[in-house]
């Protein structure tokens, strides 16, 4: 490998895959949940996708039977010698898991976030401005540490309920970062909370966006542009691999480090791979960051498309090949036979340039009734009663149901939200 840590060529990638799933898959027969899954398999012929794709695969609702111990007697591998940290698992539902990560697996993870500056774009002479949790939840920490060795700096700033949203805002005035690194939701709060205070972050110094942990949809992404004059970049991750990916100046997809992850799409029904182009369940097999808990094709739950190569025409678009989110884990609500979409309905309401934020509540009415309530924050200068009327409209004729409109004081979901690593827009109390 280079001193960056890229492979030379995809011929590189290739053989470097065909060596780490080997490592990996003896790595996993170690695992007792593994025991008597695995023997019926060729580890010499593991490049064959008939012979890969009869390894099990392994997804969210296997660990949530177990107990944190469980857990760990089921999956780990190391001793407590080779422990470094542990990573919490950052999905919004179920108990969370605790990963353990050995010092190994933290050494390639700070070289798989580093990868995210030259990707994106950000450079020695650049300051970052970080939002994410910096603690167990290891996005914020791992990112925070791994610019020092890109040469970029870094403003260890935290969550907005470690440090709040006006203290944020104090400090991205103050230092003057060309980038803010956070989840879309809680940069478009920030956003929101300057309009309020009359602070125009169109003018200011942030001239790049990095987003993660949430979905980034389109509507969100114009929203953020418009609201911080910025240029927006997703990247991909979750605790039970690493970062896995960025996007780059074509934004058209996430480069997927290949070399470190091997990824599938597959059909949900058959777990068979799908061809290219075709949307599918996202499965992932560590190939560098498996040496505590040894997972193979994991299933996170992503809808997405693969494709060989995407249009950005840097070493990363030479080297990597891009996924695209169709959309990330299916959610919806019913209410009396209507399917309400949360990422349609989401994307919806982004579209709509008074409305700043919301939040849609599904409940059971006194009368025994299901009810659909959308909590909304509005532009300063606006007239809420017309505002929602017309957002009511629009939902009845969008979505063919009647909601409840309730217009809230601007940074009442901004509380609401920091008790959660997640923002949590949809809600379901129906008794």
């Amino acid at each position: 490998m280079r001193e960056d840590h890229l492979p030379a060529s995809r011929a590189e990638i290739r053989a470097l895959q065909s060596q780490r799933k080997r490592a990996a898959f003896e790595k996993a027969k170690l695992a007792p949940w593994y025991k008597g899954k695995l023997d019926h398999i060729d580890p010499d012929k593991l490049d064959d996708p008939d012979v890969w794709r009869r390894i099990p695969i392994l997804d969210k609702d296997i660990l949530r039977q177990w107990s944190h111990d469980a857990f760990l007697a089921q999956l780990c591998i190391a001793d407590k010698t080779q422990i470094s940290e542990y990573w919490r698992s950052g999905g919004s539902t179920g108990k969370p898991v605790f990963y353990p990560r050995t010092f190994d697996d933290v050494t390639w993870a700070l070289h798989s976030w580093g990868r995210t500056y030259d990707c994106i774009g950000i450079y020695p002479g650049d300051l970052c401005h970080i939002s994410f949790p910096i603690g167990i939840h290891p996005a914020g920490q791992i990112w925070a540490r791994s610019a020092h060795a890109a040469g970029v700096g870094m403003n260890w700033v935290g969550a907005g309920n470690a440090v709040p949203s006006r203290a944020q805002l104090e400090l991205i005035q103050t230092l003057k970062p060309t980038v803010l690194i956070s989840m879309p939701g809680f940069a478009i709060h920030l956003a929101n909370l300057a309009e309020n205070e009359g602070i125009d972050l169109t003018r200011g110094s942030v001239a790049k966006i990095v987003c993660s942990a949430e979905p980034l949809s389109a509507s969100k992404r114009e929203k953020l542009t418009r609201m911080w004059g910025a240029e927006v970049y997703d990247v991909f991750g979750m605790s039970e691999a690493g970062l896995m990916g960025a996007e780059s100046q074509a934004h058209d997809g996430i480069h997927i480090w290949s070399d470190m992850y091997f990824v599938e799409v597959v059909d949900p029904e058959t777990g068979e791979q799908l061809p290219e182009g075709e949307a599918g369940t996202f499965c992932v097999t560590p190939l560098v960051t498996g040496n505590a808990t040894p997972f193979l094709r994991w299933n996170s739950g992503d809808i997405v498309r693969y494709f060989e190569h995407g249009q950005s025409d840097n070493i990363h678009g030479e080297l990597f090949p891009i996924i695209q989110h169709a959309h990330r884990t299916t959610g919806f609500f019913k209410l009396r036979g209507v399917n309400i979409n949360h990422a349609e309905f989401e994307d919806f309401i982004f579209r709509n340039a008074v409305i700043n934020d919301f939040q849609g509540v599904m409940f059971t009415a006194p009368s025994g009734l299901e009810q659909f309530t959308v909590r909304i924050e509005i532009r300063q200068g606006q007239d809420a009663p017309s505002v929602a009327a017309a957002l009511a409209d629009d939902i009845k004729a969008t979505f063919e149901i009647t909601p409840e409109i309730e217009v809230l004081a601007s940074g009442t979901l901004a509380k609401d939200f920091g008790k959660f690593l997640k923002a949590v827009r949809f809600v379901d109390n129906r008794e």
